[in-house]
């Protein structure tokens, strides 16, 4: 996936078409005024440039993705990792573990991905 930058604004509007896509645009628009309290000229002028960035598409007043909320977040969550750690994921989780605490379920679900990762390079 090509590097999508969202400013906080947005990304909000993304995940306002994330959560009801396929949407009409003139539902945006509504959902954008009780959301974000935007007026309709500003819904569009976002949409637009989400659109030229390629994150959305506007087909015939149909707003939906063209990158998928999954996608966009794992990216946005590698580039921290590359751009804060050097790209080192153990050094990420001990920055993230050293302000927080994991519970046992949470270790637990780590383990089980390293060892189904584990398994996956055995095969």
């Amino acid at each position: 996936m090509t590097e999508i930058e969202l400013g906080a604004v947005q990304e909000r509007f993304a995940d306002i078409v994330w959560a009801n896509e396929p949407v009409g645009s003139g539902e945006l628009v509504k959902l954008c005024e009780k959301e974000l309290n935007w007026k309709k000229p500003t819904t569009y002028t976002v949409l637009r440039k989400l659109c030229e960035k390629g994150l959305l598409k506007n087909d015939n007043g149909t707003v939906s993705s063209l990158v998928s909320r999954e996608e966009f977040y794992s990216a946005k969550s590698e580039q921290i990792v590359e751009d804060s750690y050097r790209g080192s994921l153990p050094a990420f989780i001990a920055a993230f573990i050293s302000r927080r605490e994991i519970s046992a379920q949470e270790a637990d679900e780590i383990r089980g991905m390293i060892d189904a990762i584990r398994k996956g390079d055995e095969s």
